[in-house]
């Protein structure tokens, strides 16, 4: 309802260029996973920099906590945050599909046995891809991770998708791996990401361009992975992706429709560099939790599962056990890593799950973000945090609260965009569903996410803009622990800005 009446106002204020029908149209959606908005130069990103000056760039987006990549590729490609769309972070444990350790919520094994127990709504929202078949369009999408395999999950003759050099019908990319090969190793992202560029514009987009395209490219987040934000090689990798970017526009001059086509280019979240690496799974054991990566045998009440999420932790106690819960939050109010805790039930000095949009029947009962600063790395780029396990200081990761990793790329250049803005108004991921389906003029279910509406030619809306803080303290002998979470709103949708939190002494 709410969708409709907003398409209804929007329409009334906006009316698109004349194009012909929505057929004519296209809207072609490119993800450089991990690119920080800061690293788009004249001289780093030679074709984003020039395209972006001819559309619009949106200088206050926002990515969905947690600032991961599988959690913001379902906002991406549903408009909704995690609590509805059901993708609650990278790595989470539930039992029904492992009950031994945590599960990677795109692997295909997961993906297929969880549509089968929820009756094909492991995603539990329609995908843009989903919604365009429904009205018999055909959409392209091409990843090279397996994100993609999310966006587009059932063999239907209205839609290609490729992940990761895979598909749901293996017969489909025969042609394609005879052509291009076979999909390069994970040592080589940038082959990946060339190879699967080519096998959207030379084999998906042969005859023409569907009315929907999304490209996936899996840099500049894997080589930032293994080294950091700001090294040569990751600033080659930045190159990579702008030359990635540069094909798909010569492919669109070639099919003769770059006129009639809006191209988006997005991040999934941003970066930051590790400055200590916290091996919970071993403080907590020292302080006496019974708290593992993986069960011996059958879970038992009391354990805690710890489901790493780099800058992000999820706590599962099993068996939701209160008092277990309590001292747990409690020795993380006290630690010198957490900073922002969230909670399932309501706790002193902590927010609620449902207060970051990630709260549903698998949610786990702790969730905490790793503290953050601004101080600069190795290679003077600023944003350095704590987190998980798997990888060690002075490399990079990200899905902290930390401004730097929730604040993404995002210009978006066509027809239906202005020429040459900048919008400073809060902006998110989540915005990119509604506004496509305005654009594309399909109806559906209400969204998280807004249109996009300031940024849209011959707009007369300009959603208002607000920041608010929040805080939640505990006093403990020692100290008071205090955090913090700041929220954007434009209109009455919400981004979650930035957060940490400390033992005050």
């Amino acid at each position: 309802m709410r969708l409709r009446l907003l398409l209804a106002i929007f329409a009334a204020v906006w009316a698109p260029p004349v194009l012909g029908a929505t057929a004519d149209k296209h809207i072609v959606v490119v993800v450089w996973d991990g690119m920080r908005p800061d690293f788009v130069t004249e001289q780093s990103t030679p074709t984003l920099w020039k395209l972006a000056q001819s559309g619009v760039t949106f200088r206050n987006n926002h990515s969905v906590y947690p600032s991961a990549t599988i959690v913001n590729g379902t906002a991406i490609i549903t408009g909704d945050y995690p609590n509805r769309d059901g993708i609650l972070a990278n790595h989470v444990y539930r039992g029904d599909l492992d009950g031994r350790k945590s599960i990677d919520v795109e692997n295909a094994g997961v993906v297929h046995k969880a549509d089968e127990l929820e009756a094909g709504k492991y995603v539990a929202v329609p995908t843009i891809a989903e919604l365009l078949h429904q009205r018999g369009e055909r959409t392209a999408i091409a990843t090279a991770k397996t994100v993609g395999l999310l966006f587009d999950r059932r063999a239907d003759s209205h839609g290609q998708n490729i992940f990761a050099g895979d598909s749901i019908s293996p017969d489909s990319i025969t042609s394609i791996k005879k052509s291009l090969g076979a999909f390069p190793p994970a040592t080589q992202p940038a082959a990946r990401d060339v190879w699967t560029t080519k096998a959207l514009t030379d084999f998906l987009w042969r005859d023409d361009v569907p009315i929907f395209s999304l490209l996936w490219l899996s840099e500049p987040d894997d080589t930032q992975h293994k080294t950091a934000p700001g090294d040569p090689a990751a600033m080659t990798a930045i190159k990579s992706s702008d030359q990635n970017l540069a094909h798909i526009l010569e492919a669109l001059d070639a099919h003769h429709v770059r006129s009639t086509t809006d191209v988006i280019v997005v991040s999934d979240h941003g970066f930051s560099t590790i400055a200590h690496e916290i091996d919970l799974p071993k403080i907590l054991k020292s302080a006496g939790f019974d708290a593992v990566t993986e069960f011996a045998g059958e879970a038992k009440p009391g354990q805690i599962m710890l489901a790493g999420n780099g800058g992000t932790i999820l706590f599962y106690v099993i068996g939701h056990d209160a008092a277990i819960t309590k001292r747990l939050v409690e020795f993380l109010q006290q630690s010198d890593f957490a900073g922002v805790i969230f909670t399932r039930e309501p706790m002193e000095g902590t927010f609620t799950l449902e207060q970051a949009r990630i709260d549903n029947e698998y949610a786990a009962d702790v969730v905490m973000a790793f503290r953050w600063n601004e101080e600069k790395n190795q290679f003077g780029v600023p944003g350095m945090i704590d987190a998980d396990w798997q990888r060690a200081a002075g490399r990079g990761t990200h899905a902290t609260l930390s401004r730097f990793d929730m604040h993404n790329t995002l210009v978006a250049v066509g027809p239906d965009f202005e020429k040459g803005l900048t919008s400073d108004l809060p902006s998110g991921n989540v915005d990119l569903t509604p506004t496509i389906c305005a654009i594309l003029k399909i109806e559906a279910p209400s969204f998280d996410g807004r249109i996009l509406a300031e940024a849209m030619v011959g707009n007369t809306i300009v959603p208002s803009g607000e920041t608010e803080r929040l805080e939640a303290t505990k006093k403990f002998s020692k100290g008071t622990w205090r955090q913090h979470l700041t929220i954007s709103k434009a209109g009455t949708t919400i981004y979650l800005d930035e957060g940490s939190g400390a033992l005050e002494r």
